[in-house]
């Protein structure tokens, strides 16, 4: 009966012990899925964006307007630009005059955002390659006929194939879903640019495309239209254009996700010290045989070290696990720069996996830190009264 009672106490000090193990790996792992996810968000952004148009062409915006929604470019600018030489112009000039608006639409969720109107020809959608028209056709130039980008079909309503949408005080019909390789166009809706013109009033295009027969003419192009007078316009490669106007964002995710990151792993590398110094205390009969054996501090620090590097470890490989069920999930928001939906998936890669790992052991290592030094202070008299 006697013996009874030190057995129970040892077993439910065994399950403690063993709980708060737990509860440090998955306080440690959840701070690593937290980090991954912001990383992996991040990269998504990256991904989609850079994506967004082609290397060899330039977009021309009015300068000092920060979107394309807030550029005017007129059709006399327009005209002068695409005689420029150094423009591709067979069969005819590869320019696109295009016009941007913003309308609101719903969710099927229920809320509302911002949707990217962009008014072009199909020449226009010829400069961009990886265009794809999934479903329908094409819309009819000179009418009211749309076709909805991918992401946006998927999230907003009303916008089903031969569905009418209103916006701009008239009706247009979709005619198609389009994909681009994920990228930022999946998130618009493009229609006639002529009609959309003379909708919504408008005397100015927001943009002009132009296609280069030669990269390394674009430079020259730039330095044509920041120089010539009558131009109070900026070119810059497309590519170049959408990675800068989604900065804001990338921003705001990174800023977001380092915050929320050092906040949690402050309270993880408390929980991984607090566990090890349990350890310790725990153990204080068996470091001091260590060190009546000849163990030296180095030895025994390095120990508990190694014990504290395993668990960071274990969590580590934890929190990557948790992240890796959010690759390739579509995540939506409104970019800061345009007011505009813009979807994008997480992403992950291995430079994500290897941060993840280092955060992992920089906090299990720093948690181990004190209670492996403390553990080479215990005496040898100290451990050894309870044999």
């Amino acid at each position: 009966m006697f013996k009874s009672v030190p057995f129970s106490y040892s077993v439910r000090s065994l399950l403690v012990r063993k709980l708060t193990t737990f509860f440090t790996v998955f306080g440690l792992a959840l701070v690593v899925f937290v980090f991954s996810t912001v990383l992996m968000l991040d990269k998504g952004l990256e991904e989609t964006v850079v994506s967004t148009g082609e290397r060899d062409n330039l977009i021309v915006t009015r300068r000092g307007s920060s979107s394309e929604v807030q550029s005017a470019i007129t059709k006399e600018q327009a005209s002068i630009i695409s005689q420029i030489k150094g423009i591709a112009s067979i069969p005819e000039p590869k320019v696109s005059n295009e016009t941007v608006v913003l309308i609101n639409l719903q969710k099927k969720k229920g809320s509302t955002s911002n949707v990217v109107i962009r008014g072009l020809k199909h020449s226009g959608i010829e400069l961009r390659r990886n265009f794809t028209l999934d479903q329908g056709s094409l819309f009819r130039e000179g009418t009211n006929e749309v076709i909805v980008g991918r992401a946006i079909a998927k999230r907003f309503g009303g916008l089903k194939i031969g569905e009418l949408i209103k916006f701009g005080g008239e009706m247009w019909r979709v005619v198609g879903y389009f994909r681009t390789n994920n990228n930022g166009f999946e998130s618009e809706i493009w229609t006639s640019n002529d009609v959309l013109m003379q909708v919504f009033k408008r005397n100015t295009y927001s943009t002009v495309l132009l296609n280069l027969t030669d990269v390394s003419k674009g430079r020259r192009i730039k330095d044509i239209i920041d120089k010539d007078v009558r131009l109070p316009l900026r070119a810059k490669f497309e590519r170049s254009f959408y990675e800068e106007s989604s900065a804001a964002l990338s921003k705001f995710i990174t800023i977001l996700g380092v915050t929320l990151t050092v906040i949690f792993s402050i309270g993880a590398t408390i929980g991984a010290m607090i566990t090890m110094q349990a350890a310790v205390m725990n153990r204080t009969t068996e470091i001091s045989t260590l060190k009546a054996l000849g163990f030296s501090k180095l030895q025994i620090m390095i120990t508990f070290l190694f014990e504290s590097f395993v668990l960071s470890l274990m969590a580590g490989v934890l929190g990557i696990f948790l992240a890796s069920f959010f690759s390739n999930v579509e995540f939506s928001t409104s970019n800061f720069q345009s007011f505009a939906e813009l979807a994008f998936k997480f992403s992950m890669d291995s430079s994500i996996v290897l941060t993840a790992f280092l955060l992992a052991l920089f906090m299990g290592v720093i948690g181990g830190l004190i209670p492996a030094f403390y553990a080479t202070k215990i005496k040898i008299t100290e451990g050894l009264r309870s044999v």
